[in-house]
């Protein structure tokens, strides 16, 4: 009756979308996949129950496939540590 009046938002889905981004943003490629992970475990326990109108579910929707492309590929498992014996690294000492 009053769906105008409903949010789009929902404060615990708004929550780890908060700490993912933040984690993003700050490099942190593990902390930002288990964010993702409990914001769609999360995603999918409100819709569920019902907790999720339908502006809600459309928003989070677009949000949760946004971030499983965005996440692809973003960890630090290919991450090459330069400093164990890389030939090329700029701060190995050189010989004269």
């Amino acid at each position: 009756m009053f769906e105008f009046l409903q949010s789009k938002t929902n404060k615990e889905l708004e929550k780890i979308l908060l700490e993912l981004k933040l984690n993003e943003s700050n490099n942190y490629k593990d902390a930002a996949q288990l964010n993702y992970k409990e914001f769609v475990e999360k995603y999918h326990e409100l819709d569920a129950a019902g907790k999720l109108n339908y502006k809600q579910k459309v928003n989070y929707s677009e949000k949760l496939s946004t971030y499983e492309v965005k996440l692809q590929g973003f960890t630090h498992k290919d991450q090459k540590p330069y400093w164990a014996g890389d030939e090329n690294t700029t701060n190995k000492p050189k010989d004269n």
